[in-house]
């Protein structure tokens, strides 16, 4: 019999709030910096008789533009309530997690619908292999973005979850996929046979998240192949063995017991809020895109990788805008910027931002190519040397102190061809023979004499005439 399997796909995605104090309280939100239980107050580890502060502005803030970003309708003059979200673990001092009901609602991004965003306060960290519970992290705040069971392959998600982090770098204010956790919902479909939603929690990575759909569309399909059901439950990812268990069966909403906290006053969005946010929302990634393409004709492909980098787009935009806004200027800044930067960036794995450089180097060593000061061999050279220095050095300053000039000499280019040609005959023979692929040979032998200084056009034209 023919397979016929298909997979659904839903993610919860949490995501911490950059704000300086927690949801709730005033404590600093900086957990990883500070011994263990020491950002902690009443509030925080629910001291009997301690009461929240009304919610952080910031977060609600924040949420309201990532609702927005993610095309969903605000909630507007509406009474939006913090809940009790009730279960027992050692990281939730309080017996419950105080989670809002929906900001935002009915969203679409990149295909996929976006159920709802809402607010809620992260958990202290449990660390069972010592027994220890922190709660620095305890009343961070969340954001957590819901979407519709609209993935179909571990490749669509991993591509999903790629954009929406961009998504998020873009909007500032956000921790990032090193904050981010991912509960993943996923069942299978074989042969007609629909199974039971599986939620697996907690996954903090897009690898993960991948790796764990990968091997639940094989141990789902598998299990409905053998005409076994799939169990309706909780798994945890066991990542230094890449498969998921089983930890308890799947909860529903009246397991969690949630009622409105009676301790926090609902907060209201009006009109007037919702466009105070809006005036200080950032372009988009694909917003960002498609003005490179019609403002500065970009190809589409290199306009994607430019924008992939929120600061490598910045840059881009400030060099072109320096040199001035032609085609030919574009066109070296998408050469330096989009091939030769990021080439030296990934090879000392840092992003634009650590390198320290300034559009102003950028544009600078543009500017001394294009006069012909330095050549483009040298200018990678350059490049390579202003990403190690991380930007202490200008290009003229490390083109001076290493003497990188290009050498316009007639009688020194003369000289060092003079060499190439006599320390190479079997290369002068096969150029005269026909072999035209011979007097690229000599060209770089007498790059190496003039340690890559020569003007190539220039060499190639005293080599043509010498021989």
């Amino acid at each position: 019999m023919d397979e016929n399997v298909s997979m659904k796909c839903g993610l919860e995605i949490h995501v911490q709030v950059d704000t300086k104090s927690k949801l709730f309280c005033r404590c600093p939100t900086n957990y990883k910096d500070v011994p263990p239980n020491t950002n902690i107050c009443p509030v925080c580890i629910a001291h009997p008789g301690a009461r929240p502060m009304p919610p952080n502005k910031k977060a609600v803030d924040v949420a309201i533009m990532v609702a927005k970003m993610l095309g969903c309708e605000i909630v507007l003059d509406k009474d939006i309530y913090f809940q009790r979200k009730h279960y027992s673990y050692p990281d939730l001092p309080s017996g419950y997690q105080r989670t809002s009901v929906p900001i935002g609602v009915n969203g679409n991004f990149l295909g996929v619908g976006i159920t709802e965003v809402h607010l809620e306060e992260d958990p202290g960290q449990y660390k069972p292999d010592l027994g220890l519970v922190d709660y620095n992290r305890s009343g961070t705040p969340l954001i957590e973005v819901v979407s519709e069971p609209d993935i179909k392959s571990p490749e669509e998600a991993r591509e999903f979850l790629k954009q929406l982090l961009r998504l998020f770098r873009y909007i500032g204010h956000l921790r990032g996929e090193g904050t981010m956790r991912a509960d993943v919902n996923i069942s299978v479909n074989y042969n007609g046979i629909q199974g039971n939603r599986v939620e697996v929690k907690n996954v903090n990575s897009i690898r993960g998240v991948y790796k764990v759909l990968k091997y639940e569309f094989i141990r789902q399909k598998n299990i409905l192949r053998r005409g076994g059901e799939i169990k309706r439950e909780t798994r945890a990812y066991m990542e230094s063995q890449m498969i998921t268990k089983g930890m308890r069966s799947k909860e529903t909403a009246d397991d969690y017991r949630y009622i409105p906290d009676p301790d926090i006053q609902p907060i209201v969005i009006d009109e007037k809020w919702l466009k105070e946010v809006e005036s200080q929302m950032p372009e988009t990634p694909m917003e960002k895109e498609k003005r490179f393409v019609e403002q500065y004709h970009v190809k589409m492909e290199d306009a994607k990788v430019l924008v992939s980098d929120l600061a490598l787009a910045d840059v881009f935009e400030k060099v072109v805008n320096e040199l001035g806004v032609n085609e030919e200027n574009v066109n070296l800044a998408v050469i330096w910027i989009r091939n030769e930067l990021r080439r030296v960036l990934s090879y000392n794995k840092i992003d634009f931002f650590e390198s320290n450089l300034k559009p102003e180097h950028l544009t600078e060593l543009i500017k001394l190519i294009t006069d012909k000061t330095i050549s483009q061999k040298i200018g990678k050279k350059v490049i390579e040397i202003m990403v190690e220095n991380r930007g202490e050095k200008s290009p003229k300053d490390i083109i001076s102190e290493l003497g990188l000039t290009v050498i316009t000499s007639d009688d020194v280019l003369e000289n060092a061809c003079d060499e190439a040609i006599k320390n190479n005959p079997q290369a002068v023979q096969d150029y005269l023979n026909g072999n035209k692929v011979a007097l690229n040979f000599l060209m770089g032998q007498v790059m190496k004499l003039t340690r890559g200084r020569a003007e190539p056009k220039k060499v190639v034209e005293i080599l043509k005439k010498k021989l």
